[in-house]
């Protein structure tokens, strides 16, 4: 048999932030129910019919610390029945509404969607135990599909001040993995691709009077923890300076696919998204991780919803909802948006293009590959990230396009569907690139994240940062359990305020008056707990009220009951010049 064209990494980002116990509705617990309901567990589904089929689905999904805590979260594990159980109700009061109007064609729509929310609701109590991790977890041991870690919060690592923050970020993120998954990540995914170099860094806020000084590049920080390989935007791939090859030397990796690279020439093929790079021109400083390109040709087919598939005006409006009950029963019709001219949905039209569309992104990584560079024999790859809500939530045909996607790629000779671990340990990089600082936001930059309006965000930020940096000097992890108590929380308020979500809801709009009051909320909570910290470390007596206080924000915000302060102390690997 001739040898495939190439391989494809779908690659599916899973994060919602931190909203349990932060209001319900529009923005709060909500988003995780939806998330849930709509993408995880039909990702979960899918996983289950092409398991079923003996299919391995080979996809690589991230799913957030955060969100792995909040699914774990009794809380969540006791409302989100209700909420189930709620849209099932509704979608039976919808049923009979329209069924009153003499409009059969909606009543039907709406006894789908009871059916669908029922079904939901017996798989999550019944067959998965309240408990999608272990289901998750359960795939990856038997091999169906790579579960990728991430930092602790999603903050966005280039743009926190303090080496600590980085330093704890990942490493919280990471042992919150290992507490869920089992095992030591080897994958992770940089929050919103943003990516920093090794570099002299200052503070980027107008007004800041800063010498720079030495920061490590991300990858140093991910290769000391283990991790093999992150993925990084077309437009950072590809940018900075030529490969430089370099051979692998292995010797004790402990798990990780490489112990060390050196350099092997002075000149390589010119850069390709087609095929993985060792990160960084300081490779020899610290353990070697990988970087994968995202391909913007079959990503956009899609993520978009102006030319990709998920605009086909057969589809399912996402933006069109009936109330009560806010389900959705029409079709996204046109180019339009108004959503007084939206047709009710068909789902049998919905499903003909599903299928037309699977087959449509087959043939377009075909013949990418089929062009794609082939140096050194390397097998190249088409990098295929998208936001794993996309599935489901937004584009509801989503996880079934999904199937049939996979289910044809695995059965097509040309094609290998493989993890990104696996493609790495298969097809190792045999040469190391320079990145350039950017992200997968507007053109690449951070401006998405720091611009003249966010400022003020930054500065809290920054605040907490340093107050926590001399808070653990001072007092490591507490010498009792008060003040373990005590650090621990302030380290959880920490890491929630730098949550990348709070400063992108507020530039995009979406949600700017919740995730301001968010942000400022989680920057006062962490300081009066800091306050109380040194006021304890002082041997001054604490009311009733300021212990009642602790209390109840130990209680809502509960993430990370293994949080190591330490994480954000003494930097273990201190940069170079």
């Amino acid at each position: 048999m001739e040898s495939p064209f190439g391989a494809i990494c779908l690659i599916l980002h899973g994060h919602i932030p931190y909203v349990l116990g932060h209001s319900t509705w529009p923005h709060g617990s909500n988003m995780m129910y939806e998330a849930a309901a709509d993408t995880y567990i039909p990702l979960l589904w899918a996983c289950e019919e092409l398991a079923h089929e003996g299919i391995p689905m080979n996809i690589t999904l991230g799913l957030t610390p955060i969100v792995m805590e909040q699914l774990a979260d009794e809380r969540f594990q006791e409302w989100f029945p209700g909420y189930l159980e709620h849209r099932c109700w509704k979608a039976a009061e919808n049923a009979d509404e329209f069924r009153a109007r003499g409009d059969g064609h909606l009543a039907y729509l709406a006894e789908r969607w009871r059916d669908h929310f029922a079904a939901l609701q017996e798989a999550y109590v019944g067959r998965y135990e309240r408990d999608l991790l272990g289901q998750f977890r359960r795939h990856q041991d038997e091999g169906r599909l790579e579960i990728m870690a991430s930092a602790a919060t999603h903050g966005y690592l280039p743009l926190l001040h303090e080496e600590g923050s980085v330093q704890g970020q990942i490493m919280q993120g990471l042992d919150t993995y290992e507490r869920h998954m089992g095992r030591r990540a080897r994958a992770f995914w940089l929050p919103e691709c943003a990516y920093r170099p090794r570099t002299m860094w200052a503070s980027p806020l107008s007004g800041a009077r800063e010498t720079p000084w030495p920061r490590k590049g991300l990858e140093e920080f991910l290769g000391e923890n283990g991790v093999d390989y992150f993925i990084v935007d077309n437009r950072v791939g590809l940018a900075g300076g030529d490969p430089l090859p370099v051979r692998v030397e292995r010797e004790d990796t402990l798990g990780k696919a490489w112990s060390r690279i050196v350099r092997a020439g002075d000149y390589a093929d010119p850069k390709t998204v087609y095929r993985p790079y060792f990160v960084g021109r300081h490779f020899e400083d610290h353990p070697p991780v990988a970087a994968l390109i995202r391909d913007p040709g079959t990503s956009e087919k899609v993520w978009s919803g102006d030319i990709g598939y998920p605009g086909d005006f057969n589809y399912l409006d996402f933006h069109k909802k009936h109330v009560p009950g806010d389900h959705r029963y029409w079709r996204i019709t046109d180019a339009a948006h108004d959503l007084g001219s939206k047709q009710p949905y068909q789902p049998e039209w919905a499903e003909e293009h599903v299928r037309e569309h699977a087959g449509n992104f087959l043939w377009t990584v075909k013949e990418t590959l089929l062009h794609a560079p082939h140096p050194d024999g390397q097998l190249p790859a088409v990098i295929a990230p998208f936001d794993a809500e996309l599935f489901g939530h937004w584009w509801y045909e989503g996880p079934r396009w999904l199937v049939h996607a996979l289910r044809w790629m695995h059965f097509d000779p040309d094609l290998q569907v493989m993890t990104g671990s696996q493609y790495v340990r298969r097809h190792e990089p045999t040469s190391a690139v320079t990145l350039p600082e950017g992200s997968w936001g507007v053109n690449a930059t951070h401006e998405v994240w720091l611009n003249p309006d966010l400022e003020w965000v930054w500065r809290r930020i920054y605040d907490a940062e340093a107050d926590f940096q001399a808070l653990v000097r001072d007092h490591g992890p507490g010498h009792d359990d008060s003040m373990r108590a005590l650090v621990q929380q302030a380290a959880r308020e920490l890491l929630l305020l730098q949550a990348s979500d709070w400063p992108f809801l507020i530039t995009t709009g979406t949600a700017a008056d919740y995730a301001a009051q968010r942000l400022v909320g989680h920057h006062e909570d962490y300081k009066r707990v800091a306050e109380m910290a040194r006021r304890y470390g002082r041997r001054e007596t604490l009311s009733e009220d300021d212990w009642a206080w602790l209390g109840q924000l130990q209680e809502r915000d509960r993430p990370f009951p293994d949080a190591d302060p330490t994480h954000f102390g003494a930097i273990r690997y201190p940069a170079r010049t």
